[in-house]
């Protein structure tokens, strides 16, 4: 994923278009269109891999390990995207990246990432839980949305991330438990290139799948909850190590704190050697007419 074009990604994520490689202006341009998605709003999690990905392509050997965005305005699924990438700082062993994506001229997301050369440390990281089913053993978010007679359930049945909730997903219901935690099982369906650079953009993309659910589950909430209304404010994540995003990966998750219309949520990506791959935190608005 060197040098300024754009690599192949999966349809989910749709592809980058380069417009300006920045020799006149400094900034290198990218647009970019959306897939479909509730209500007509783009989903944070692809414009943020899209960002990522046109960040990456102004960089050389160095992969991508930590990232802080937010999320300005709704964007609008049936218009362009303009991704314009600034090069902030090109060290001996990090380089700093700001992208910013529009629409209508006005920004709907910003980011600052910082990208490392491979190195190396100490290390430790904290253990993956034990004792929790496999996703062989749980049913696919396909065939549980299918049985439900919506067509957002219907169209979420065919996207191409396949994710495995341990506890029951809250989609239609609220949990059983009012517990601040969950756990879900997470892989792309299909095999991807083999490009470490674009599994970490799509690990990136399934970290907001999930990530305020543990907000909702505490709050006896659900994805169906007449009048419940959610968006992500902001994004941060530090990648460890490489794992593939079309391998299952175990993502924990909880929340400290909700209060203000607001939850916290912190997540953690596992591989299934337990491996910690990568650490997500989020800020979200929850709404709901009964809170």
């Amino acid at each position: 994923m060197n040098g300024n074009d754009a690599p192949d990604e999966p349809d989910f994520l749709p592809t980058l278009r380069l417009v300006d490689t920045g020799a006149n202006t400094g900034e290198v341009i990218y647009t970019a269109s959306s897939h479909w998605s509730p209500g007509g709003r783009v989903f944070g999690g692809q414009v943020l891999a899209q960002a990522i990905v046109a960040a990456q392509s102004t960089i050389d050997d160095r992969a991508i390990h930590s990232m802080h965005g937010y999320f300005l305005r709704p964007g609008d699924i049936g218009q362009p995207i303009t991704i314009a990438v600034e090069r902030i700082h090109d060290g001996r062993s990090f380089a700093t990246r700001r992208a910013q994506a529009y629409q209508g001229g006005v920004p709907i997301f910003s980011m600052i990432a910082s990208f490392q050369r491979s190195d190396v440390g100490v290390e430790h990281q904290v253990s993956a839980p034990e004792g929790l089913p496999d996703p062989e053993a749980l049913p696919s978010a396909a065939s549980l949305l299918q049985a439900i007679d919506h067509p957002v359930a219907r169209a979420w049945a065919k996207r191409s991330i396949d994710v495995r909730h341990v506890e029951g997903p809250v989609f239609v219901g609220a949990a059983d438990q009012r517990t601040a935690q969950q756990a879900v099982w997470m892989r792309v369906l299909g095999q991807l290139p083999d490009d470490p650079s674009l599994h970490r953009a799509i690990l990136a993309y399934a970290s907001d799948l999930s990530i305020l659910e543990p907000v909702m589950r505490r709050h006896g909430l659900a994805w169906g909850t007449p009048g419940l209304k959610t968006a992500s404010l902001d994004h941060a994540m530090w990648w460890h190590r490489d794992g593939r995003a079309d391998e299952w990966v175990l993502y924990t998750q909880d929340s400290p704190s909700a209060q203000g219309g607001r939850g916290l949520a912190f997540g953690r990506m596992f591989d299934r050697e337990g491996r910690l791959l990568a650490t997500v935190a989020q800020e979200g608005m929850v709404r709901a007419p009964s809170l």
